[in-house]
């Protein structure tokens, strides 16, 4: 027996929603990466990857529920690696780590191949 997904009403329109802000998601979160990155005081830096998670948090909480299964599974893996870093030892100190930042950038161009590909 075959099952065919369901889907509501109206969730082309969220999901079409959902690209239009990401496009403005994608944009903070990289903004956001870059400030924490040449951040000089532990509170730059810790403020802006607090600001990157939360946006990543978003979309994380989101994708996965509109069909972008991949999208979500990366914004929450790049959450988590944000929480772990400002949940570690070194939290107290002004340095975002390269490889956070690494991490991040991929994100940010998976969402602009996403965007590429429905714009």
């Amino acid at each position: 027996m075959m099952h065919v997904r369901q889907e509501l009403p109206g969730l082309d329109r969220i999901r079409d929603r959902f690209i239009e802000m990401l496009a403005d998601r994608q944009t903070m979160i990289a903004h956001h990466a870059l400030l924490a990155w040449e951040g000089e005081t532990v509170e730059a830096v810790n403020e802006n990857l607090y600001a990157a998670q939360c946006v990543l948090h978003q979309i994380g909480g989101t994708a996965g529920s509109l069909g972008f299964d991949v999208l979500g599974k990366d914004a929450r893996t790049c959450e988590m690696e944000i929480i772990a870093h400002l949940e570690g030892p070194d939290a107290d100190l002004a340095i975002c780590p390269g490889d956070l930042i690494y991490h991040v950038d991929n994100f940010v161009g998976s969402c602009r191949a996403l965007l590429d590909l429905k714009g």
